[in-house]
């Protein structure tokens, strides 16, 4: 596996002007205070622990909710109410799993989980706060990064021990880390030092990973203990529909950083498209907003694929224009000269996209997802080795390396593919078999979060 090098966060350029902190609400603005004097012990003696009962450690009554606490917690609110292994989610009908018994299928995800664990979990920034190692971005610490943790080490408890630990530890890093311009939103990027860098200011991914891995929390340990995890997410849902949602095309903006003033207002990262996670955020907060949100992101990817990639579904890491005539990059925009191809942002969208069509049955996401998985799987004649990492739309092999990260999320979208059930045996040995370094921490999140789902371990909150 090669090991990707530099890959940037989204974040402002270096030459874009730092808007100022956008006004928050009283209520918001409280829950976000009391919140961050409640890890300020932890950065002051280095993580001292908050007895569950102190007033520092919740937030219901200021989280801006009505004083809503969520879903109570079972007896000893360490036990998971959704354990892993338990295979609590519905599937949609027809939903293909990898053959072979599903014990051994378990297994694996939990092996793989193990050595991520071991390799990119770390306790750097004080006893009692927990992060997400990225050693293969261009900071230590990312946004994207403590996202996933909170999504994996939720969905993991009761094979973890040690899943709420670590899930509490992450929650304090993420509170302890505002962004710049919007206090109910995470920084994007810190250095070794744990300080936040490049402006302080957001990046998408990582605050719709945090919200949904708090609603995750929530169904998972109840919120009446140390943390209200069902108000902290919905105080994050209304930061993210503030400061991340393009109120006119109610696409994802980068993060909180763009404004209309400024070119990027109107490009949306295809990665950030997590329509799963949007429909969670309407059922936790009842908003149709939500919907409208769904909608505009479900028409996007349509109407990307019919026009730009008609041959092979895939899509652009950056959709530029989207006002009025939406289209891939025809350039470097943030990243990459390939900001226009199916590169190191897009290569999730098979994942994310396909996390929807077989958790939600909804016919545009698995249209969406089948379509790729059709032409891959033809593509490669039935070989995993052969996807590559890069493509144009077209479907031009950029690179010829073989990464995880570009076949792993094909594994997802190969479960909604009638057709596909020996390409997804393939794709599954692959990630079974396939060794991972501690400098490969992007690949190997990518791929336990699908082993996750393909295993039939992927519920919704």
């Amino acid at each position: 596996m090669r090991t990707r090098q530099f890959l940037p966060r989204p974040r402002r350029p270096r030459d874009a002007p730092v808007r100022a902190a956008a006004p928050m609400a009283a209520p918001m603005a409280a829950a976000l205070a009391a919140a961050v004097l409640a890890v300020a012990g932890c950065a002051a003696d280095g993580g001292t622990a908050r007895g569950p009962g102190s007033a520092a450690a919740r937030t219901p009554a200021a989280s801006g909710t009505g004083g809503a606490t969520g879903t109570p917690a079972p007896a000893g609110t360490d036990a998971p109410r959704v354990p892993f292994g338990g295979h609590a989610g519905r599937y949609a009908a027809g939903t293909l799993r990898p053959s072979g018994d599903q014990a051994a299928l378990d297994a694996k995800v939990v092996e793989h989980y193990r050595r991520w664990k071991a390799a990119f979990v770390r306790r750097d920034c004080g006893r009692d706060r927990y992060q997400i190692l990225s050693p293969d971005a261009d900071h230590p610490y990312v946004a994207e990064a403590q996202g996933y943790g909170m999504v994996v080490t939720a969905t993991m408890a009761g094979a973890d021990p040690d899943a709420k630990k670590i899930f509490d530890g992450l929650l304090r890093y993420v509170l302890a880390h505002p962004s710049s311009i919007t206090p109910g939103l995470l920084a994007a990027e810190q250095d070794a030092s744990c300080k936040s860098v490049n402006g302080g200011d957001s990046a998408t991914d990582g605050d719709l990973d945090v919200a949904y891995g708090l609603l995750l929390a929530d169904r998972q340990w109840g919120s009446s203990g140390a943390f209200d995890y069902r108000g902290l997410a919905l105080d994050r849902i209304r930061a993210i529909k503030e400061g991340e949602i393009n109120p006119v095309t109610r696409l994802t903006k980068l993060g909180d950083w763009t404004d209309r003033g400024d070119e990027y207002y109107w490009v949306s990262r295809s990665s950030d498209w997590m329509i799963g996670h949007f429909r969670a955020f309407r059922r936790a907060t009842g908003d149709p907003f939500w919907d409208a949100v769904t909608d505009a992101h479900q028409d996007l990817i349509a109407a990307q694929q019919a026009r730009y990639a008609p041959g092979t579904g895939l899509l652009a890491d950056f959709v530029v224009g989207t006002r009025t005539a939406p289209k891939p990059a025809p350039r470097e925009v943030l990243e990459d000269p390939h900001d226009g191809a199916y590169w190191w942002n897009a290569c999730r969208t098979p994942w994310r996209i396909g996390d929807d069509a077989v958790t939600s049955g909804d016919a545009r996401s698995l249209a969406a997802v089948r379509r790729m998985s059709a032409w891959i799987r033809k593509e490669t004649g039935g070989d995993p080795g052969r996807i590559g990492a890069g493509r144009t739309l077209a479907g031009r092999r950029l690179s010829g390396d073989t990464e995880l990260a570009f076949s792993a999320p094909f594994a997802v979208a190969a479960m909604a593919d009638p057709g596909g059930q020996a390409w997804l045996d393939a794709l599954w040995d692959e990630m079974a078999a396939t060794a991972f370094t501690r400098r490969d921490y992007f690949s190997a999140s990518v791929t336990l979060q699908a082993m996750i789902t393909v295993s039939g371990n992927r519920w919704t909150p």
